[in-house]
């Protein structure tokens, strides 16, 4: 699959980069909770900080949330193992942030009913 076609699955919520010192917000999302929208803010941001590179968080096409980075080959101080190291802790400690997020998409998004969703759970 081409990156253009796997970009255009995804719907970008938020993302930071390192190299313009920037942090993105998808102002489709604005209907969620400032205290939401902040931690976003942090996690992105503390991200690139550590890591460097971009570093975006997405929904995929069947409302999960995935995160991901990526980094310009001349940049020799991006840390790749350190990256996946840190996605995988970022999933486990805001692991009930991102359950929350994608039933969010599912339900307002992709149009799903919400009581088959919170049933899926029991």
């Amino acid at each position: 699959m081409s990156r253009e076609s796997e970009m255009a699955e995804k719907t970008v919520l938020c993302g930071a980069n390192a190299y313009e010192k920037k942090y993105y917000f998808n102002e489709k999302f604005a209907g969620l909770p400032e205290s939401v929208k902040d931690e976003l803010h942090i996690i992105c941001v503390l991200f690139t900080e550590e890591i460097g590179g971009v570093f975006t968080i997405a929904f995929e096409a069947d409302g999960s949330v995935s995160m991901s980075t990526e980094y310009a080959p001349e940049d020799y101080l991006y840390d790749e193992v350190g990256s996946g190291l840190l996605v995988n802790e970022v999933r486990r400690r805001r692991q009930e942030l991102f359950e929350s997020l994608s039933l969010y998409y599912r339900v307002l998004i992709l149009h799903e009913d919400a009581g088959d969703l919170l049933g899926e759970d029991e």
